[in-house]
């Protein structure tokens, strides 16, 4: 019998290295993508383990997934970074660049 392609594995890499470059976008973008991708990637892990002879390209679905668990980590990561400015700082602070310098100066005297 001939062998197939793993459904979504081409989508299921790029996924992955899509979660990555997008997790600076406030880190929703990323984290949206990299859950899609793990999701994605169990289900054709799960098609590969029942019949492993009759497709091809699981390395794209490993590689994918283990990128995708990366841009879920970086994301959530941003995530807490800018939940820790707005903490911080407030938000009328980081949306004028002046006061933001003046926080900081304050900051750095004490």
């Amino acid at each position: 019998m001939e062998q197939q392609k793993l459904p979504n594995a081409t989508l299921i890499l790029v996924f992955g290295i899509l979660s990555i470059i997008t997790c600076c976008c406030y880190g929703i973008v990323g984290l949206i993508l990299g859950i899609v991708t793990v999701i994605l990637a169990s289900k054709a892990t799960k098609l590969y383990a029942e019949n492993p002879e009759l497709y091809t390209g699981f390395q794209n679905v490993k590689i994918g997934k283990i990128l995708a668990i990366i841009g879920i980590v970086l994301s959530v990561l941003y995530l807490l970074v800018i939940f820790w400015f707005i903490s911080m700082f407030g938000l009328e602070t980081l949306q004028d660049q002046e006061l933001m310098q003046e926080k900081i100066r304050e900051m750095m005297e004490q």
